[in-house]
C-alpha cells in the first residue's frame, strides 16, 4: 500500500475529519425517521432553526443541505434524537419510516394500524397506491403529532361494491358503518380519528372534514345535485328528511343550513367540541375557478389534493375566502384563557395582537372606510355617488396606453406577473388592530395606520427620487400611483397610509386635510403571509420550481410545471385563491338574505370585518409595483404599456423576460423586477407580438385596451371588448 498517491489519504483523512466534525449528516431516511419519532412537526423544527418549512422539506428529500451555524444546529438536533430514538427501540406496532417519496411516484405499500380494534366482520384499513404529497404522506403514516388525529385532517367518503369507506390522507382508507347521516356524523368524532391540531396556542383545534361524493350522497338520502331554487338559497330545504334526522339525533346546522360546505353540531361543553364538516363537491362546493378539476377526481386522489392543502394551509373551513379568513383568526384567535384567579378559575380575555371582538363598534366606522349602502351612510340620498373626497378607494391596477413610434417598431409584448402580489403586500404591512380616532390637519406619519384626505395632484412623476436621487422620467409614460386607473389626482382624496407615504418617499410634500387612524397597531398578517409563504413555495418546490434557481432556470422550470403533477397544480391555484380571496373577505358586501340599503348586514359582526386592512394591502401591493416600474425606467428607459393587477406588460425586442430585465452578471436591478418563485418577484405571464396587440386595439376601436388581461394566451373575445 505504501505506492497509493498521497492524495487517496488526504481524501480519506478529510473524510474522517467531515464525519468526525459534524459535516456529514445521516441518511435522508433516517432524518425524517427521527423527527417522527419525536412526534415534530416539520413546521416546529423550521422555527428552532430560523428557517422556512420548505427548507426543511428540502433537507429530508435530499434537494439541499444545511450550511454553515444551520449544518451544527441540525446535526445537534438529529444526534440528541438519535440518543433519544434509536432506530432499534421503535415503538410498539410502529414500522420503520419509509424512504422520503416523491410527489409524483407511488408510495411504498404501508400497513395502517388504526389504534381502535376493528369491529368484527369489518375490514381492516388499508392504504390505496397513487401519488402522494411527501408532507401529507409523512404526517399521515406518522400520525401527527396528536394521537386523537391519527388519520389526518379529513376523509372523502364514497362507496365501493355497496361498502362504505373513506379515503384518507397518505392512502390510508377505512371502513365506515355507518348506515345513516346522524349515525356517520357520531362514527367521526368518536371512531374515525379525523382533525387538526389548533395553529396557535389561544385557538381551537380544527373540525374534522367529510368530502361526500354522489354514491355516499345517495347511500345518506341526500342529493346528488342542487336543484336552481336550492342553489340559489345556497342550502337543501329545513323540510329535507335529511334534515329532520339530524334534528331528531340532536343535532344542529348552523345559520347557513344544509349547503355545500354544512357544519354539524352540538353545543359545546366545557373546552369540548363536537362538531363536524362537510364538503359537497357536486353541489360546487369546490369551485372550479379555484379548485380546477378536484371536484372530479377519484376519491383517492382528491383526499390528497385537500389533504396536502390541509397541512400546508389548513382544514378547509369553506370556500378558499373562507379558509383565508379562518386562516387569519385561526392564527390569532380574538380571546385566549386569562392567569388563573385566587380560586384557580380562568376568563376568557383579549388576545394581545388580535382583531378583538369588541375592538371595534360595527356600527361606528369612519364613513370614509365603509362600501356604499353601510348604516353609517343611511342618511344619503338614494342613488348618491361619493367622489375620492369622500370615500376610500384603493384597488388593483387596470391601466394602458397607446404604444409610442419606437415601441411599435418592436417585435415583441412580454408580461410578467408578480408572485403572490398581494400576499406579498401584506407582508410585514402594520394595521390598525382597534378603533379610529378622526384627527383635522394631522402632521403625516407614515408609521401609523389609517385614512388620510390629501391633495396629492401636485405630484409630477417627470421628476421623482428614486433612492436619494432626483431622476428625470418621461411621466406621460407612467401610470399614477395613486388611482387605480393610474390617472393623476385632480384634488383632496382619500388615502390609505402606504400611498400617502410612496408620495413622500417620490420626493414630495404632503399635507393631509384630515384622517382616521389607528393608534393600537401591529403586524397582524404576518404570520397568515408566512403560512401561506410557505405552502406556496413547498408545492412549487414539489412541482420542480425551487426557490433557489438561476433566472434561465427558473423560466425553463415554470415552462409546463402544471402538467408535472395537475393535482399538486390544483393545490397551488388553491393557495392564491387562499390570499385573494381571504383579503376580499375583509370587505365582504351583503350577500341578500334581504338585505335593504342603510341595514347592517351579517359580516359587519365578525372581528375581521376589516375595510381598512383590505385598502392598505392594496394600497402597498400598488405601490411596490409602481417603485419597481419606477427604478426600471430609470435604469433601462422602458416603460410599461399595461398594468393589470399584478401583471405588466412591456414591448421589447425579444421574446423572453430576460430580453427587458435588466440582469447583470447573474443579478437583477436592486429594487425591480426579479425573476424567481418567491412572493414579490416575478415570472413570464406571457408573449405576444406587438403586431398582435396593433391588430386587438385597431379591431376593437380600443387604443387603450388593456393588453395585459390577454397576453398569456392572446385570446380576445367581443364579450371581453366591452361590446
Amino acid at each position: 500500500m505504501t505506492d497509493q498517491p498521497q492524495s487517496l489519504f488526504s481524501a480519506v483523512d478529510g473524510l474522517l475529519a467531515a464525519v468526525d466534525g459534524g459535516g456529514v449528516l445521516p441518511v435522508l431516511e433516517e432524518r425524517v425517521r427521527l423527527r417522527e419519532a419525536a412526534g415534530l412537526t416539520q413546521a416546529a423544527v423550521a422555527q428552532a432553526l430560523g428557517v422556512r418549512v420548505a427548507s426543511i422539506e428540502a433537507w429530508e428529500a435530499g434537494r439541499a443541505e444545511p450550511k454553515a451555524e444551520r449544518l451544527e444546529a441540525y446535526r445537534r438536533l438529529l444526534e440528541g434524537l438519535s440518543r433519544r430514538f434509536p432506530a432499534s427501540a421503535a415503538p410498539s406496532g410502529s414500522t420503520e419510516a419509509p424512504p422520503r417519496p416523491d410527489p409524483g411516484a407511488a408510495p411504498p405499500s404501508a400497513p395502517a394500524a388504526p389504534s381502535r380494534p376493528a369491529a368484527p366482520g369489518r375490514q381492516p384499513a388499508r392504504r390505496t397506491e397513487g401519488k402522494q404529497s411527501a408532507a401529507c404522506l409523512h404526517t399521515a403514516l406518522a400520525g401527527g403529532t396528536d394521537p386523537r388525529f391519527a388519520n389526518g385532517p379529513l376523509a372523502v367518503v364514497d362507496v365501493e361494491g355497496g361498502r362504505v369507506r373513506a379515503y384518507c390522507t397518505g392512502g390510508l382508507v377505512l371502513d365506515v358503518p355507518a348506515k345513516s347521516l346522524p349515525a356517520l356524523v357520531d362514527w367521526t368524532l368518536v371512531e374515525a380519528k379525523l382533525g387538526q391540531p389548533r395553529l396557535s396556542g389561544p385557538g381551537k383545534d380544527a373540525d374534522p372534514l367529510l368530502v361526500l361524493t354522489q354514491a355516499a350522497l345517495e347511500r345518506y338520502g341526500l342529493p346528488t345535485t342542487l336543484t336552481e331554487e336550492e342553489r340559489l338559497a345556497g342550502r337543501i330545504p329545513e323540510g329535507h328528511k335529511a334534515v329532520k334526522q339530524l334534528a331528531r339525533a340532536h343535532w344542529k346546522l348552523t345559520k347557513r343550513g344544509f349547503g355545500p360546505w354544512a357544519r354539524i353540531y352540538r353545543p359545546a361543553t366545557g373546552s369540548e367540541r363536537a362538531c363536524v364538516q362537510l364538503c359537497i363537491p357536486s353541489w360546487n362546493a369546490l369551485d372550479a375557478r379555484h379548485w380546477g378539476h378536484a371536484g372530479q377526481l377519484p376519491p383517492a386522489e382528491l383526499a390528497r389534493v385537500l389533504g396536502v392543502y390541509a397541512s400546508r394551509v389548513m382544514t378547509p373551513r369553506g370556500s378558499t375566502a373562507v379558509t383565508g379568513l379562518e386562516l387569519m383568526t385561526a392564527l390569532h384567535p380574538p380571546t385566549r384563557a386569562s392567569r388563573p384567579d385566587a380560586d384557580g378559575k380562568r376568563y376568557s380575555e383579549h388576545n394581545p395582537g388580535s382583531l378583538g371582538k369588541d375592538a371595534i363598534d360595527p356600527m361606528n366606522w369612519p364613513p370614509c372606510e365603509v362600501p356604499d349602502g353601510h348604516p353609517v351612510l343611511k342618511d344619503l340620498p338614494r342613488f348618491y355617488v361619493r367622489g375620492p373626497g369622500e370615500k376610500l378607494f384603493e384597488e388593483a391596477y387596470d391601466w394602458a396606453r397607446q404604444m409610442t413610434d419606437g415601441e411599435c417598431m418592436l417585435r415583441y409584448l412580454v408580461g410578467v406577473d408578480v408572485n403572490m402580489a398581494f400576499a406579498a403586500g401584506a407582508n410585514g404591512l402594520t394595521v390598525g388592530l382597534g378603533g379610529a380616532t378622526h384627527v383635522k390637519a394631522p402632521a403625516f406619519d407614515p408609521k401609523l395606520p389609517g385614512s388620510w384626505l390629501v391633495d396629492l395632484s401636485h405630484i409630477d412623476l417627470s421628476r421623482v427620487k428614486v433612492g436619494k436621487e432626483w431622476v428625470e422620467l418621461d411621466g406621460s409614460l407612467l401610470p399614477s400611483p395613486f388611482t387605480p386607473k393610474g390617472e393623476r389626482p385632480t384634488g383632496p382624496a382619500w388615502y390609505a397610509t402606504p400611498t400617502v407615504a410612496y408620495a413622500a418617499e417620490l420626493g414630495y410634500e404632503v399635507r393631509p386635510i384630515e384622517a382616521y387612524v389607528r393608534h393600537e397597531s401591529g403586524r397582524y398578517l404576518d404570520g397568515w403571509y408566512q403560512r401561506l409563504r410557505d405552502a406556496y413555495l413547498a408545492t412549487m418546490a414539489d412541482l420542480g420550481v425551487d426557490a433557489d434557481l438561476t433566472p434561465e432556470d427558473f423560466l425553463t422550470a415554470m415552462d409546463g410545471y402544471q402538467d408535472r403533477d395537475p393535482e399538486l397544480a390544483i393545490v397551488v391555484s388553491a393557495i392564491k385563491a387562499t390570499v385573494k380571496g381571504g383579503l376580499g373577505k375583509l370587505r365582504e358586501r351583503p350577500r341578500g338574505e334581504g338585505w335593504k340599503p342603510g341595514q347592517p348586514w351579517r359580516a359587519l359582526a365578525r372581528p375581521t370585518w376589516r375595510p381598512d386592512i383590505r385598502a392598505a394591502v392594496i394600497s402597498r401591493t400598488r405601490t411596490n409595483l409602481h417603485r419597481k416600474i419606477v427604478k426600471h425606467a430609470a435604469f433601462t428607459g422602458q416603460y410599461p404599456v399595461a398594468i393589470l393587477s399584478d401583471c405588466v406588460v412591456y414591448a421589447c425586442a425579444g421574446p423572453s423576460p430576460l430580453d427587458f430585465l435588466p440582469y447583470r452578471s447573474g443579478k437583477p436591478l436592486p429594487g425591480g423586477f426579479k425573476l424567481g418563485v418567491n412572493p414579490g418577484l416575478v415570472k413570464h405571464e406571457g408573449t405576444q407580438s406587438v403586431l398582435w396587440g396593433e391588430e386587438v386595439r385597431e379591431r376593437f376601436d380600443a387604443p387603450e385596451l388593456n393588453l395585459a388581461r390577454y397576453i398569456k394566451d392572446g385570446t380576445v373575445t367581443d364579450a371581453d371588448s366591452g361590446e
